[in-house]
């Protein structure tokens, strides 16, 4: 036997040096990876440099590391999105900087939402206030890159370049048939005849309210592009829109013969036209820097002024539990907290990019900011998103900036009610059976629906809460709870209709929400800080590897497993009242 037992603790040990190795070369790794970015060069700007903007590159609302790992070189590389801030502070910086001799737009997508895209537009608009020329050279052009692109002094399209604009669609799933295919049973207790997030679970089919919503959210949105795009261009917003309806702009000769743009190049025309406006004689002597590289250059803190406006980023669905990435709740409330007890904070800025979630969790939002805003001023910035809880959060600053391309409002409740009972006995041909002390004691358990009793009482919960959603908004707006109440039930608002009916205060972007904080807390010299911190790529892996494993489905056995498998499947969170409107993806083509 010796030589098994000789075997078995040889097999063992080698196991565990392996494991232990294994472990000592990663954390190495990310140690090494960790100092290579901490000692990175920063970037140098030449003089006569192009500054080339890549709008098919992302701009987020904080600037995020992402990571990839090539296993056959075994090469790792860590690289960082600029944010939308940096972004229009470094197109301000080089408006007045000796060093760039103009912009150069590149770039067939759209690397950030519509919004975000209209604040970058405002951006470059001023730069060329400058007095230094933007140039635009696409190889194709569609009505999402053409909306920043037609802002450039010579808009210079590809000689065969594709040409597709027709205009703006947002493409909606129903899940109802699938849901009765699979019995799954699913109630959906709301108030607000347009609060449309939880629709496709019981509909087959668009409402009229929510069409009507649609409808009119992209009419608002596509008139703020065409109007900007018209009034770069010498045509109008009229003709633009009948060229479209028409297809007219189906080539390069077409968008060149309807003056969307000037010139017909290949790549070496375009060169040859830097080269002219550079005052240098070779292509090879043009000088380029990125927007990412010349942002990490030249926008730079101001460290010597003690006073600190707060940018704090709204940015996510908002959840009880906001451990994860792309999520605000309890961690963020106390992300406000720490902004309010510093007291060389001296004014905030609260910008909000978030569709809205639960309801427990902006409330306690909100009530962070109700705190902050007793000690310093607060001044509201709307990103792309800016509804139902996210608007609840944000109803109480003291001033509302928001872009005409937002979505706003969404003001109302709802909550979803998934059971599986019947679905497990039709699928998997399994018979669940409740057991409970008092009438209602298997209440939203996942296996049986509501009853009529039941569903009264949901009723009433989520009748209750609209109501405080309504007088919280009115109370913050200074409005009445009928008026608001009007423009409620739900209903979601572009930015550009959300002015006329009380739920902003002005069109402006994030850099025009910081002026108007510092002005309200009389600052000249002001320096900017972030809430919350960007954590490092590294520290999330190694945070990644000490998160428990989770028992929970396995506890709670195999139909619990399928109730939280479902709800994941169909987007449903766990049964609570919810303050959040529905995803909507807008296709510009």
């Amino acid at each position: 036997m010796k030589p098994f037992w000789k075997v078995v603790f040889g097999g063992c040990l080698g196991t565990l040096i392996a494991f232990v190795l294994f472990n000592l070369i990663f954390f190495w790794f990310i140690g090494s990876l960790a100092s290579s970015v901490g000692k990175e060069a920063q970037p140098a700007v030449p003089k006569g440099a192009i500054l080339k903007v890549d709008i098919s590159q992302p701009i987020g609302e904080q600037g995020k590391e992402s990571f990839s790992f090539n296993p056959i070189s075994m090469s790792a590389d860590m690289g960082q999105s600029v944010s939308l801030l940096n972004a229009i502070r470094a197109l301000e910086t080089a408006a007045t900087d000796p060093q760039v001799k103009f912009v150069y737009l590149k770039g067939e997508g759209l690397g950030m939402d519509i919004a975000q895209a209209e604040e970058f537009r405002a951006a470059l608009v001023r730069f060329r206030e400058s007095g230094k020329p933007v140039v635009a050279y696409c190889q194709g052009l569609s009505a999402g890159n053409y909306y920043l692109a037609s802002v450039a002094d010579k808009v210079i399209l590809n000689a065969y370049g594709d040409v597709m604009i027709s205009g703006m669609s947002s493409n909606l799933m129903y899940y109802k048939d699938l849901i009765d295919h699979l019995g799954i049973d699913i109630q959906l207790i709301r108030h607000g005849k347009y609060k449309s997030a939880g629709e496709p679970y019981i509909k087959s089919e668009m409402s009229a309210e929510n069409k009507e919503q649609y409808q009119k959210m992209l009419g608002t949105i596509w008139g703020v592009m065409a109007d900007a795009v018209a009034g770069s261009r010498d045509f109008t917003a009229e003709q633009y829109n009948a060229w479209i309806d028409n297809l007219e702009i189906n080539s390069g000769e077409d968008a060149l013969s309807h003056g969307l743009v000037d010139e017909l190049w290949y790549d070496d025309q375009v060169r040859d036209y830097f080269c002219t406006l550079c005052g240098v004689k070779e292509p090879k002597d043009l000088k380029y820097v990125t927007l990412k590289d010349y942002a990490t250059a030249k926008v730079k803190p101001n460290v010597r002024a003690k006073e600190k406006v707060a940018v704090i980023y709204a940015d996510g669905e908002i959840v009880m539990d906001d451990k994860g990435d792309g999520n605000i709740g309890n961690n963020f409330a106390r992300e406000i907290a720490k902004a309010r007890r510093d007291s060389s904070v001296k004014a905030v800025v609260f910008r909000v990019n978030s569709p809205g979630g639960s309801v427990q969790a902006s409330a306690a939002i909100e009530r962070e900011i109700a705190l902050l805003k007793q000690c310093k001023p607060v001044v509201a910035s709307y990103g792309g998103y800016a509804a139902s809880g996210g608007y609840w959060i944000s109803c109480g600053a003291d001033k509302i900036f928001t872009d005409k391309s937002t979505l706003t409002g969404s003001i109302g409740v709802f909550g979803l009610i998934p059971s599986f009972g019947k679905a497990l006995k039709k699928n998997l041909h399994l018979n669940v059976y409740e057991v409970a002390t008092h009438q209602h004691g298997s209440l939203v358990s996942g296996m049986s629906p509501l009853d009529p009793e039941e569903e009264a009482a949901m009723q009433q919960r989520i009748d209750a809460t609209y109501e405080d959603f309504v007088a919280r908004v009115a109370a913050g707006r200074g409005l009445s709870t009928e008026a608001v109440d009007e423009i409620a039930q739900g209903r979601v608002w572009a930015g550009g209709d959300a002015m006329g009916i009380g739920l902003v205060d002005e069109f402006g972007g994030l850099t025009d929400a910081i002026r108007y904080a510092a002005t309200m807390a009389g600052l000249d010299s002001y320096r900017l800080v972030e809430y919350p911190a960007v954590e490092p790529m590294y520290t999330k892996l190694l945070s990644s590897m000490n998160q428990p494993a989770n028992d929970q489905d396995i506890a709670a056995g195999l139909p619990g497993a399928f109730v939280r498998t479902g709800n994941w499947l169909l987007g449903i969170h766990s049964p609570e009242m919810a303050a959040q409107m529905q995803p909507i993806e807008i296709i510009l083509k």
